[in-house]
């Protein structure tokens, strides 16, 4: 099926592993006769420094007509000090609200490989495979009012609102709970009702949403709890469905367990499945320019979208096996890199992932 993909590297290492991905969808793309086009855009910081604003109209009206969006990374050290609503940042959150990318998907799989790379004991982290379903345009980032205000006394108070409605939580409980039919049938739903009423909303509507699924499991776990079970016996989960915030903080945690989170990628879905795919780490400032950033999580980003938007398995599993294929080979980034061995440069690892897709 032909469609047409936006491609935005964004700030810092953006570029660099976006430069890898690319050349992956063009092997793919030949391979597999996917008639797939694509366009680069600007977005973050980068879009702030040629048109003043983090999202520009013309990426927006390119996101809008694109089937499915490839991003990098936004953000960095460069922007700290510009206004709040011109933040790389903003433009992010600008896009996924714009465009309704409520579902975040951010799996959490250890490669076998990189078990002794994990921050836990190889036992406890080997066959980890979870998928945290986060919702994404909701909850306390932007909900309304919000900001910082100077009261009587003089003092400065800062205030957000966490507010979530019933169809906003719906929506999220059938993603998790339709892709749970695709796993091993279990989501575990993580709040804080003891203690906010949005999030006794959240339990009440997620066990209503559950009674279309009669052969799912569903189970609930305060956040606090959750957070300590992701490092203590982290393979009992196998959906976790939650909302923004705690979706932000549980994925990057889960994304440790699994070695790096440079191997890690997300996607977030509208209401028809057309998403935007990016890796789950950031624009890493520190390392830009050295060629030491990991593209895999940008490699198998491409990977989810082929699976979930562009409706082709085959491809997407082409590319997971061909970065399983150079795990196996022993090439590491410094992020995942092993005592006693030499680590490989972020475009060897792209040369060497196309390497092993064309055999």
């Amino acid at each position: 099926m032909a469609a047409h993909i936006l491609v935005l590297p964004g700030d810092y290492i953006g570029p660099e592993i976006m430069t890898e991905a690319v050349r992956v969808l063009e092997v793919v793309n030949r391979r597999f006769n996917l008639e797939l086009t694509w366009e680069e855009g600007l977005l973050g910081g980068a879009a702030l420094d040629v048109h003043g604003v983090p999202l520009p109209t013309q990426t927006m009206e390119r996101a809008r007509a694109a089937d499915a969006i490839l991003l990098g990374a936004v953000g960095g050290p460069k922007w700290d000090a510009v206004e709040r609503h011109l933040r790389p940042e903003r433009g992010l959150l600008g896009l996924r609200s714009e465009l309704g990318l409520f579902g975040n998907l951010r799996p959490a799989i250890l490669y076998p490989q990189l078990a002794e790379a994990s921050s836990l004991k190889p036992e406890v982290v080997a066959g980890l495979d979870i998928l945290i379903v986060r919702e994404l345009t909701g909850g306390i980032y932007f909900g309304e009012p919000r900001g910082i205000r100077v009261l009587e006394n003089g003092e400065r108070e800062g205030f957000n609102t966490y507010v979530y409605n019933e169809s906003e939580i719906r929506r999220i409980g059938h993603l998790a709970f339709s892709l749970a039919r695709q796993r091993d049938h279990r989501v575990c739903s993580v709040d804080k009702s003891n203690v906010l009423e949005v999030t006794v909303l959240w339990r009440e509507v997620m066990e209503e949403v559950a009674r279309d699924y009669p052969d799912v499991t569903l189970s609930h776990m305060y956040v606090d709890n959750a957070a300590m079970q992701l490092v203590r016996a982290p393979k009992q989960f196998d959906v976790m469905v939650t909302g923004n915030m705690f979706g932000d903080i549980l994925s990057d945690a889960a994304a440790m367990l699994t070695g790096s989170i440079g191997m890690l990628p997300s996607a977030s879905l509208d209401r028809n499945g057309r998403g935007m795919y990016e890796p789950c780490h950031g624009s890493a400032p520190d390392i830009a320019g050295e060629g030491k950033a990991n593209p895999l999580a940008t490699i198998l980003s491409v990977a989810m979208m082929l699976r979930y938007t562009l409706a082709n398995p085959e491809a997407a599993a082409a590319i997971e096996q061909a970065v399983s294929t150079v795990l196996d080979q022993g090439l590491r980034t410094p992020d995942i890199q092993r005592a006693g061995v030499e680590a490989v440069s972020t475009s060897a690892m792209g040369d060497a992932v196309v390497a092993a897709l064309r055999t």
